[in-house]
């Protein structure tokens, strides 16, 4: 599976940016798919995830309340509505896709087996 990040940039506090990570080369209904970040000189970082098709959502106690997954299967698309932006959601963000994935390894970004490149996300205060 390959995976294409895209929709970071620049954007002021409080204003919205959605992401989209295009998947292609596998089935991706059946993919829980996630968003991580890092941060310039920290440690990555989970965001958000959807399980497989029919599957929960899951945040970050960071971003939950301004930030949304969702899926497009058709469109093999995973996308991050982002609210409410903070200079400290300022991060590379990556997406990912894994099978097999437990609810209680969600967050554990070792258990994706595919990532996509990283798009640039600066909150400007």
């Amino acid at each position: 599976v390959q995976l294409q990040a895209s929709g970071g940039g620049l954007v002021q506090a409080g204003g919205s940016l959605r992401l989209s990570c295009a998947a292609s080369g596998g089935t991706f209904s059946s993919y829980t798919v996630g968003w991580f970040r890092q941060a310039p000189g920290k440690g990555r970082e989970f965001v958000a995830a959807h399980k497989r098709s029919g599957g929960g959502t899951y945040y970050a106690d960071s971003v939950k309340g301004r930030f949304t997954i969702s899926r497009d299967n058709a469109k093999n698309t995973v996308y991050l509505q982002m609210n409410s932006l903070k200079p400290e959601d300022t991060a590379v963000y990556y997406c990912a896709a894994g099978r097999g994935i437990i609810v209680t390894t969600i967050r554990d970004g070792r258990q994706y087996d595919y990532w996509g490149q990283g798009t640039l996300v600066t909150v400007s205060s």
